[in-house]
């Protein structure tokens, strides 16, 4: 019997991730006007926070260059890694076709965080658009050091894990309600108001932050960008990457212990 390796599963996984960049690439037209609204939200964002630090040189201890910069950046990447359908599991539930998906043979979770990624990719040029009217505008600001960057960009890719990982245990909520509408509408603004992507943490009242700082959304954007605007040293630059990773695992425990409850309610009529 052949030995089941690392790259085969990633292989048998290609086809998924390849699903969930076409369905993005599918609606050019929807595309194309997503980085439309991006390049006004992105311009709108740099003139509405130049405006707010009008007569302030810092606020909470940061500058006006660092806030708009941190303002665009934040747009940016909540449009790649937050797209408003960013699972097709709920639908699937709905419509009896998740029975198809538990008899194949990869994991139904290892379907739909590679999905995910695949959707994300394909709404990169979303997030590039924003970057570039980021720098057009004078708004963006490169890292202090390449320490810094290149911490960020580890930071950012646990930051998506954490997305991922969230993503598909609300979408799994659809095992119980089927209809996800409302709790989806809930969570992502919720989940915009906590990971920072709204209002930085610098900015939030003294007795929240301390809250929302252990809560695993501030994982997801404020966390890679605290760190890319070199806020973060030291201890709390390690403490910061170790709350991250600790999430990670602590939530992929929990999707897979609410998977396992989720198998038990479905119920699929018909041939």
């Amino acid at each position: 019997m052949p030995v089941d390796t690392l790259s085969t599963r990633l292989t048998g996984l290609r086809g998924f991730y390849r699903a969930g960049y076409q369905s993005v690439l599918a609606y050019r037209a929807d595309l194309l006007f997503g980085i439309v609204g991006l390049v006004i939200q992105a311009t709108l964002t740099v003139v509405v926070w130049r405006v707010l630090f009008t007569g302030h040189d810092q606020v909470a201890g940061i500058g006006s260059a660092t806030a708009v910069a941190y303002a665009v950046l934040a747009a940016c990447l909540q449009a790649v890694v937050m797209p408003w359908q960013f699972s097709s599991l709920p639908l699937r539930v709905m419509r009896g076709q998740i029975g198809v998906d538990m008899i194949r043979p990869r994991s139904l979770i290892s379907q739909n965080l590679a999905q995910a990624g695949g959707t994300m990719v394909g709404r990169l040029p979303l997030g590039a658009a924003g970057l570039v009217t980021g720098l057009a505008l004078g708004a963006v600001k490169a890292p202090h050091s390449v320490l810094d960057l290149l911490v960020s960009v580890v930071s950012m890719a646990l930051g998506v894990a954490n997305i991922l990982t969230i993503n598909l245990l609300v979408s799994m909520t659809a095992f119980w309600t089927l209809e996800i509408g409302g709790i989806m509408i809930l969570y992502r603004f919720g989940s915009a108001f906590l990971s920072g992507a709204l209002i930085p943490l610098w900015f939030m009242p003294e007795w929240l932050q301390p809250i929302i700082s252990w809560l695993p959304f501030q994982a997801q954007i404020y966390a890679p960008l605290s760190i890319w605007f070199g806020t973060r040293h030291g201890a709390d630059l390690v403490g910061t990457l170790a709350l991250q990773l600790a999430w990670v695992m602590v939530l992929f425990l929990l999707l897979q212990l609410v998977w396992r409850r989720a198998v038990h309610r479905v119920v699929v009529l018909g041939g």
